[in-house]
């Protein structure tokens, strides 16, 4: 198959029910151009110079909501991220995880942990997801849960016989049988089994099993009062607080803009 070019996307699905909020460069055709960090190296070609030839007052590069996405509230929350910005299989896993930790009666910074350990690879970035992760909760979880998030990602591939973790056969189909794990991964790992929260991180690769086609549906619900009381909501809603990970809220919020 030959070079393709990148999506050139028109987001004008204004047919939704009204809101009290117009949208955003309403009545125009609004030309989507990705962020190259997924598309570099891959058959997409970059085709920013054919967009710009196509501006006009009625043509626009997007900028704000994109009415082709359920809409966020202007003061999101947490789950709002869940219901309108993160894929299904995202959702499921991570609400999973946290229910297990929760019925299995683990403390509930581990509960929390499970919760918030992958929302990277929800709508952000998935590389270095456990990093990411990190730095989008940090300023509004306690610091363990922060730390478990960031050592989960390393902690995954070190197996510990001592709590009955071994290395994930799926990660065999996964990345390869001859993979090998990054050396900045391996030291993260070793200075995370000599830290006081060790065992926060590493029950987190308990319950991030990888497979749940045999566990029953966990609803948002189930979890509300764990996130109540382990989950700082500002109230100008995540993205205009002005925390240091403001701009990483901002950006699943308007996942599509050109700058």
């Amino acid at each position: 198959m030959g070079p393709r070019s990148l999506p050139m996307t028109i987001a004008a699905d204004e047919s939704r029910p009204p809101e009290d909020r117009p949208w955003p460069q309403h009545g125009r055709e609004r030309l989507i151009y990705p962020s190259p960090v997924g598309w570099k190296g891959t058959d997409f070609v970059d085709n920013e110079g054919e967009l710009l030839k196509l501006l006009n007052p009625k043509t626009v590069f997007m900028m704000g909501d994109n009415p082709a996405l359920p809409r966020m509230p202007e003061r999101p929350r947490l789950m709002d991220f869940f219901r309108c910005r993160f894929g299904d299989i995202t959702v499921r896993h991570l609400l999973i995880s946290a229910k297990r930790a929760l019925d299995d009666g683990l403390p509930e910074k581990v509960v929390m942990a499970c919760l918030l350990h992958d929302i990277s690879n929800g709508c952000l970035v998935r590389c270095d997801h456990g990093y990411w992760s990190a730095q989008l909760v940090e300023p509004y979880v306690d610091p363990e849960v922060a730390f478990a998030v960031k050592y989960h990602q390393a902690l995954r591939y070190v197996p510990d016989e001592s709590v009955g973790y071994a290395y994930p056969e799926s990660y065999h189909a996964f990345f390869g049988p001859d993979y090998q794990v990054p050396d900045y991964l391996l030291r993260d790992a070793e200075y995370a089994k000599n830290h006081k929260w060790y065992m926060t991180a590493r029950q987190m690769t308990l319950y991030d099993t990888y497979f749940f086609d045999d566990f029953p549906v966990v609803v948002p619900e189930e979890l509300e009062d764990v996130i109540g009381r382990n989950f700082r909501e500002p109230a100008e809603g995540l993205g205009f607080d002005g925390s240091p990970s403001a701009h990483m809220w901002r950006t699943m919020i308007w996942p599509n803009n050109f700058l």
